[in-house]
C-alpha cells in the first residue's frame, strides 16, 4: 500500500498547505498559520498536524516566540519530514520547464565556468546565498547541483589524493538515482577535509541538502529527466 492511501483528503489538504508555508518561510511553522490558510480553528490545526507527525508526514519542534527569551515562551511549530513529498503532487515539469528555468540554467552554467577564475569556496557561498530565493523545486535543485559541485571542487582542492569527482563519475551511468546521491557524496568529502574555516559554509550547505532532497521527490519523471542532463552539462562547464 502507497504512503498517499495513508492519508484521508483532509489530511492531505492539511499537508500540502504545510508544505507551500514551510517553502514559503525556508523554517517550521506554527500551527496557527496554517489555520488561517485553510479558514479552521488553530485547534483544529494543531490536532491535524499531531495526526500527520503520528504517520510520519510532519514533525514537531519548538522553538522560541519572536521577540521573547527564557522560559515559558517557546511554541509548537511544525515541518513536513521527507516522507511528504512522496505522497504531494509531482511537479508537473510543464509548470517548472519556463523560459525563467531555462535562464536559470544558463546563469547556473556560467557561473561554473567562471568559478575557476576566483575561488571555489568564495562561488560555493555566493550559490548558497541565493538559494534561498529559488522557491520552484526545479529551479531550486537546478541551483543546489552546481552548489554541490563547486563544493566537490571545493574538497578535491584541499585534500592532497581525494577527487570525489571519480565516484560521481561512476554514477552518471545510473540515471537520475545519481541526483539523490549527489548531495551525500558531496557533503561527505567536505567533512572528510573539513578545516576550521570552512565550517559554517559546511553547515549551510548541509541545510540546503536536506532541502535538496525533499524537492527531488517532488519533481516529475521528465523534470528528473532534465535535471539529470542538466548535471551533464554542470560537469562539462566545470571541466
Amino acid at each position: 500500500m502507497g504512503s498517499a492511501s495513508r492519508l484521508t483528503a483532509r489530511q492531505k489538504a492539511f499537508l500540502n498547505k504545510l508544505w507551500e508555508l514551510y517553502q514559503e518561510h525556508k523554517a517550521p511553522v506554527h500551527y496557527s498559520a496554517v489555520a488561517k490558510k485553510l479558514g479552521v480553528s488553530r485547534f483544529s490545526a494543531y490536532d491535524m498536524l499531531k495526526v500527520l507527525e503520528k504517520k510520519g508526514f510532519a514533525a514537531s519542534s519548538y522553538s522560541l516566540a519572536a521577540g521573547h527569551s527564557g522560559p515559558g515562551r517557546s511554541m509548537v511549530v511544525f515541518a513536513p519530514t521527507a516522507e511528504a513529498s512522496a505522497v504531494l503532487a509531482p511537479v508537473a515539469a510543464t509548470t517548472e520547464v519556463s523560459e525563467e528555468w531555462q535562464t536559470v540554467r544558463e546563469v547556473v552554467l556560467n557561473r561554473l565556468r567562471s568559478a575557476r577564475e576566483t575561488s571555489y569556496r568564495e562561488a560555493l557561498s555566493d550559490f548558497l546565498s541565493r538559494l534561498p530565493e529559488a522557491n520552484a523545486p526545479l529551479t531550486f535543485c537546478t541551483e543546489m547541483v552546481g552548489a554541490l559541485l563547486l563544493n566537490m571542487q571545493r574538497a578535491k582542492g584541499r585534500a592532497a589524493g581525494l577527487n570525489p569527482f571519480r565516484a560521481l563519475a561512476a554514477l552518471r551511468s545510473g540515471g537520475s538515482s545519481g541526483l539523490e546521491t549527489l548531495a551525500g557524496l558531496s557533503v561527505g568529502a567536505t567533512l572528510s577535509a573539513e578545516d576550521e574555516n570552512g565550517r559554517s559554509l559546511t553547515q549551510r550547505l548541509l541545510e540546503h541538502a536536506q532541502r535538496y532532497q525533499a524537492n527531488l521527490g517532488r519533481l516529475s519523471e521528465e523534470a528528473r529527466s532534465l535535471l539529470v542532463q542538466f548535471l551533464e552539462d554542470a560537469l562539462e562547464a566545470l571541466d
